[in-house]
């Protein structure tokens, strides 16, 4: 291997790993503190509804700054957006180990929400700064592998923390977290967009990007099929509580047991899409990725109607779904990025945005709803997979009736 190669090898690897750890943020912020709901409502005399408002807060706030992040980053560069927001996050954080009622652990919670968000979608956009084609899949593959671990490891750090120090630790270890990743940001991020490529900033044309994007069908099919299908997952992670306490008999330092088969189905699907990116096209991948998803819940379905919840044949559908959720969205946010090539952040924002307003309202009205039965929560599960499938379809249908007036 030449100099020049070793270079740019490090280089990207550099680059996956600080794009990885941006992206963890979100799910580090909502899983770590799970554990800790029974003993956070106990400490703050808050019902277990006002405690699902901590996590509904975070993702309302998490969506509506995504559809800021993205332009903002298009219009003052990747690095910039993503150092204050950091920044932002680490305050935040130290604002929760400080709340001493519900009102303030709201007022911060809606904090972090606003600026966990901009490593993920910003991130996204980098991606495609840099890359192309396959290239772009196995980089966009090889974040999604290294922010599948994230959900995994982040209650079972939450639960020890919980454990030994009690749940402010958990906050504490968050601002630790954001402010570790500012450092590395610092020292080691490029930036990607130059000065040539930047869109004004300016309410006019940005409303009229907006306009742009919300207008193309091919972009609502394909932002609602990554939206629903990880909804279907999402609606275990948020019913984590339920569904690790109530339904299997655990403690709160097992939750490992959930979140451990369905991440490692999210690694294996991102894997998989790397090693297939250039090999077969983006349809096909898509094709075998709802096989996979189909399969995974009619067994959680027919298996939750037979039996009852037990290790680990609860969990290993949700570790088949994520496996087929994981292999299909690389390949999707590509396609979606690809719409609109000078608008790249705004797309991702836009993308974000409609996956976490969906996942606000699994976590503050589907899972409330759904979580009392294991059975509630696998149908949860079908629904929105067959959401997902149907906005694949209806883009299939759009992307060739378009082709054909184009020709």
């Amino acid at each position: 291997m030449t100099t020049h190669s070793t270079s740019s090898y490090r280089h990207r690897r550099t680059l996956t790993l600080l794009l990885a750890g941006l992206a963890t943020l979100g799910p580090f912020s909502i899983d770590t503190y799970m554990p800790s709901f029974p003993a956070i409502g106990a400490s703050l005399h808050i019902s277990p509804l006002q405690l699902q408002q901590t996590l509904s807060v975070y993702l309302i706030s998490f969506a509506v700054m995504m559809l800021f992040h993205g332009p903002f980053s298009d219009s003052f560069g990747r690095r910039p957006i993503i150092l204050v927001s950091l920044l932002v996050f680490v305050l935040a954080s130290i604002g929760c180990v400080f709340s001493y009622d519900i009102n303030h652990l709201l007022i911060f919670r809606g904090i972090q929400g606003m600026s966990a968000g901009a490593g993920m979608v910003v991130g996204r956009a980098m991606i495609r700064d840099l890359f192309a084609g396959h290239e772009a899949q196995k980089l966009m593959s090889q974040v999604t592998m290294i922010f599948g671990i994230s959900p995994a490891v982040a209650p079972v750090i939450g639960g020890w923390l919980h454990v030994w120090f009690g749940w402010h630790s958990v906050f504490v270890f968050l601002a630790l977290f954001g402010l570790i990743l500012f450092a590395f940001c610092f020292r080691y991020l490029p930036e990607t967009l130059p000065e040539i490529g930047r869109q004004p900033f300016a309410a006019k044309p940005l409303l009229k990007n907006y306009r742009m994007v919300l207008s193309n069908r091919q972009f609502l099919f394909l932002a609602g099929t990554v939206s629903f299908n990880f909804a279907g997952f999402f609606l275990y992670i948020a019913s984590a509580p339920v569904f690790v306490i109530q339904h299997l008999k655990l403690a709160e330092n097992q939750f490992a047991w959930l979140f451990i088969p369905a991440v490692s189905g999210m690694i294996i699907g991102a894997f998989l899409s790397g090693k297939v990116a250039g090999r077969i096209s983006a349809q096909e991948t898509i094709k075998y990725a709802f096989m996979l998803l189909i399969t995974a819940a009619g067994l959680n379905l027919g298996y939750n109607l037979v039996f009852p919840p037990s290790l680990p044949w609860a969990v290993l559908p949700v570790l088949l779904y994520g496996l087929g959720m994981s292999l299909a969205m690389p390949t999707i946010s590509l396609l979606a990025l690809d719409l609109y090539p000078l608008n790249r952040g705004l797309v991702s924002s836009m993308q974000g945005f409609a996956q976490t307003m969906l996942n606000a309202g699994v976590a503050g009205l589907a899972s409330p709803f759904l979580s009392f039965s294991m059975v509630a929560l696998a149908a949860g599960m079908g629904a929105f997979l067959l959401l997902g499938l149907f906005s694949w379809v209806n883009y299939l249908k759009v992307k060739g009736q378009e082709a054909l007036c184009t020709n």
